[in-house]
């Protein structure tokens, strides 16, 4: 019984983190420079969830195997007066990170219901377990 908690759990881990990553792609959807000044934009990130817990072995549940980075190129926007604009390929434009608002609102919403899936499941679990207790005493 406690096993389906903890697949229950390891979801709404995944899913935090998720939103801990749309949240920063949102957060960064304007940035276009480097830390360095230089017009390399942000680059998109996506959590890549895997099945199974790699620490302790178990196959049950999900785990984010890694966040990696949106390789598809950055989106160039003409913008003469722009700071950075003389220092790309092309003249008067910039790059801009490959981020797209709606994009990622969906992706939250998507989020959001997966997250009060794996609540629903746990609320069930522990109706279960208390019935079950319950039946015993």
């Amino acid at each position: 019984m406690f096993g389906s908690l903890d697949i229950s759990t390891s979801g709404l881990v995944a899913q935090r983190t998720r939103a801990d990553v749309v949240s920063a792609n949102l957060a960064n959807a304007n940035t276009v420079e480097d830390a360095d000044g230089n017009n390399i934009p942000f680059r998109r990130r996506l959590a890549i969830l895997a099945p199974g817990d790699p620490a302790t072995g178990d196959p049950n549940g999900v785990h984010v195997r890694e966040i990696a980075q949106d390789m598809r190129p950055p989106k160039e926007k003409y913008a003469p007066d722009h700071p950075l604009a003389g220092t790309t390929a092309r003249p008067g434009y910039i790059y801009t990170p490959n981020i797209d608002p709606m994009t990622e609102q969906v992706n939250m919403l998507e989020i959001a219901r997966a997250y009060e899936a794996n609540i629903a499941a746990a609320e069930a679990t522990k109706t279960m377990m208390q019935t079950s207790l319950r039946l015993i005493a």
